[in-house]
Formats: C-alpha cells, sequence, structure tokens
C-alpha cells in the first residue's frame, strides 16, 4: 500500500499535546492518494485561533492536491512519510504546515499534525487498503 502511494491511516487515539488521550469511535481517517491528500480528524487541544463560536467547521478538514510528499523507509523496518501541503493559509485557523506519518512493518501507525495557529496533535492508529 505504502509503495502505491494510496492508503488509508484510520485513527483510534488521538494525543493532544497537553490533556489526556481521547479513544475515537467514529471513523476518522488520513487518506492518501498520488494526486490528493484528504484529512478527516478531529481536535483536541490549544488552538490560538478558532472558528467561530456556533461553527460546526472544527478538527482537521481538508483536501489537497498541491502537496510535497516525502517517503523514508527505515532501517528496521516500516517507513516514515512526510506531508506538506503546499495551498496553505496561514492567517486560516485550519491550516495544516506537515503530517508525519510512522509507519511500522506490520501496519500500525502513529501520525503528527503540525499545524499553524493549533498545538500539535498525534494519533494513532494504522493503515488501511480502502481508499
Amino acid at each position: 500500500m505504502v509503495d502505491s502511494n494510496s492508503y488509508s491511516f484510520e485513527a483510534d487515539f488521538a494525543i493532544p499535546q497537553s490533556g489526556g488521550n481521547h479513544h475515537l469511535t467514529d471513523l476518522y481517517d488520513l487518506r492518501v492518494k498520488k494526486d490528493s491528500v484528504i484529512a478527516y480528524l478531529p481536535y483536541f487541544g490549544v488552538a490560538h485561533l478558532a472558528p467561530m463560536p456556533a461553527s460546526e467547521d472544527g478538527g482537521i478538514k481538508f483536501t489537497s492536491t498541491n502537496f510535497n510528499y516525502k517517503r523514508r523507509e527505515l532501517k528496521k523496518g516500516g517507513w516514515e512519510i512526510t506531508i506538506k501541503p503546499k495551498d496553505n493559509n496561514i492567517s486560516d485557523w485550519r491550516d495544516v504546515q506537515q503530517m508525519v506519518l510512522n509507519i511500522s512493518p506490520d501496519g500500525f501507525a502513529s501520525l503528527v499534525v503540525i499545524s499553524s495557529n493549533r498545538d500539535p496533535i498525534s494519533f494513532t492508529g494504522e493503515l488501511a487498503s480502502k481508499n
């Protein structure tokens, strides 16, 4: 799946920089294809810019077709994937600067999301072939 650049990371835990872990009961994922990256993830943590109070548009939700993708095979097996969206807007509270996905040889993974206007957040989960 990693070699084909077509896979999904399905998150089961969210780990904010401060506060406790959150077990995720709904389907949250990061879908990676050769021509797009689609994120549908929750956010827990400190936001330095945030949506309007009545907005239901929270979380880490975006589609990008303009991004840098770097894959590095690890010495003990697995991969480190770095994704940097180029169509970011630092003045937008949803802006994501970088995502780093570490994948073990057996498909378990962790994802770190670094944003301009929110504290970093990590997720754990596993890879799935569906896209």
